[in-house]
């Protein structure tokens, strides 16, 4: 492992260290547990992330590993860099709870993993993107926002005729997706496009919200 100062990467508030120390002293074992800190994927427009407590001799080959008074924090190698200059503090609004505060914000890549860089590259620009795009604002998103939802098109292969198509709001993680999805959004814009070969759906559908941690960029 690696040890650095976690200051440079993390820091806690007062309150936030507290907090950390008061469930940290609830735990079996607490002498031999870190506070680990990871980016897990994304949500909406930053990142999403897990913090938990796990034995800090089992921190990974590369990973940042530093004190804060009498708290050991463990960020794995690929978090580092995402959570540069963080701030973890507490927020007394609905109930209290910690949040990560991220100066960090998403690449283009991370957003969409399931677009390749190349595809996402060319932008939505092109002339099946455009009449996409106003497929989806005038004929789709009016349809599903009262549930909540909304679909964007992330990318357009406008050479194989694919389609990369992304949901948000209540259609994220929705059960039901797949059926939005191939009965209503991939039925409506093959109607529009005729010539599309493919809709493929990006949405990272296993995000969810933790009910206790929450982040804001």
């Amino acid at each position: 492992m690696t040890t650095v100062q976690t200051f440079d990467i993390l820091t806690l508030t007062d309150e936030a260290r507290n907090v950390v120390l008061d469930a940290l002293h609830n735990e079996e074992q607490s002498d031999a547990l870190a506070l680990w800190v990871e980016v897990t994927g994304t949500r909406g427009a930053g990142y999403s992330y897990d913090l938990f407590f796990s034995d800090r001799a089992d921190a990974p080959e590369g990973a940042a590993v530093g004190n804060d008074g009498d708290i050991t924090i463990v960020i794995p190698k690929s978090s580092v860099d995402r959570l540069r200059g963080s701030r973890l503090e507490f927020a007394s609004e609905g109930g209290g709870g910690l949040v990560l505060v991220n100066p960090n914000i998403p690449t283009s890549e991370e957003m969409n993993p399931g677009v390749p860089a190349d595809i996402l590259a060319l932008g939505i620009e092109g002339p099946m993107g455009i009449l996409a795009t106003s497929v989806l604002e005038q004929n789709i998103n009016p349809s599903i926002a009262s549930h909540g939802g909304r679909a964007d098109l992330v990318a357009m292969d406008e050479e194989k005729k694919v389609a990369y198509i992304k949901m948000s709001g209540g259609c994220q993680g929705c059960a039901m997706s797949r059926m939005t999805l191939s009965q209503g959004i991939e039925t409506t814009l093959r109607e529009a496009i005729p010539q599309l070969t493919q809709v493929l759906d990006v949405t990272d559908h296993a995000s969810g919200v933790n009910p206790f941690y929450s982040n804001e960029s």
